[in-house]
């Protein structure tokens, strides 16, 4: 953590987060003690394997997170039974990865034409489809789209 400030050549991280639970009682109990020092401002978790979401909603429960980011899409709708009522619910904000499923959505949609109505919603392409529906979620505050390619 103190390279990635020396990296970023910043006093201040936004937003840090223990990547997949790894050792994530120990790296909470850092981030708060950052967070209260002023080096951070905001603490979460995430996670990427729907597998790990009982886990995830775990800490959910018992630890008082600002974020949680979390895999969910229209290929991998897991989140919506209990991650994203819960972060709604301890207003936790909500940062969704893998909103095209891995690439998946665009495999299965590649050949297929744009239904008129999503003009109407202002969607010209799969991927302003794919990623309104999920923002459409009031419990998601945003969604980082990676992609392999450039």
């Amino acid at each position: 953590m103190e390279r990635s400030l020396a990296l970023l050549r910043a006093k201040r991280i936004d937003l840090m987060q223990v990547h997949n639970l790894v050792d994530v009682r120990t790296q909470l109990t850092t981030l708060r003690e950052w967070k209260a020092q002023g080096q951070i401002r905001h603490l979460g978790i995430t996670h990427y394997e729907a597998g790990a979401f009982a886990d995830v909603e775990k800490i959910m429960r018992s630890e008082k997170l600002d974020f949680v980011q979390i895999n969910y899409s229209l290929m991998e709708r897991e989140a919506e039974g209990r991650l994203l009522p819960l972060a709604q619910e301890r207003g936790v904000a909500v940062i969704v990865n893998r909103p095209f499923g891995g690439g998946d959505l665009f495999s299965r949609t590649r050949s297929k034409p744009l239904p008129d109505w999503m003009g109407e919603v202002g969607c010209r392409s799969w991927a302003q489809f794919f990623l309104k529906w999920i923002v459409a979620n009031p419990a998601v505050t945003c969604t980082i789209p990676a992609t392999d390619h450039l």
